[in-house]
């Protein structure tokens, strides 16, 4: 597994976890409070800080154990990464633009602030995630 490859599942664990816990955080709340008065935006903020870092830390880790096992490995990104990060990047963008038509239609009915951030955030987790998973897939079964 090449060092792109290993940073993209990397970035899937960590943003998948992440949500989860802001999940778990969250929507208990939401089942015993108005949505104005569910604390939500600390949660948010840590859980995708926390994300960031556990994304970080893993891969740094992750390549620590492959450059100890295979050192002669190449650790850059060449023509093929490039092109399947663009990609994912295409796949994922979609989700990110629904997010935040979501949020603008939220906005423009004035709905809960609740409601608004955590349109934005899910599409920021689209993104991120099914863009991976399209990376992932051509990594394993080749470009289209």
């Amino acid at each position: 597994m090449g060092y792109v490859e290993r940073n993209t599942w990397s970035q899937l664990i960590a943003s998948a976890v992440g949500t989860i816990v802001y999940l778990a955080l969250v929507l208990p709340q939401v089942w015993s409070l108005p949505v104005g008065e569910i604390a939500w935006q600390w949660p948010m903020i840590w859980t995708i800080v926390g994300a960031i870092v556990v994304s970080i830390v893993i891969s740094i880790l992750w390549g620590i154990g492959a450059g100890m096992r295979d050192p002669d490995e190449e650790h850059r990104a060449d023509q093929r990464d490039r092109e399947i990060e663009h990609l994912g990047d295409r796949v994922g963008q979609a989700f990110m633009v629904i997010g935040g038509l979501a949020a603008l239609i939220l906005a423009m009915v004035q709905a809960e602030w609740f409601w608004i951030g955590n349109a934005v955030f899910a599409g920021f987790f689209l993104s991120a995630f099914i863009g991976g998973i399209a990376r992932i897939v051509v990594y394993r079964r080749g470009m289209p």
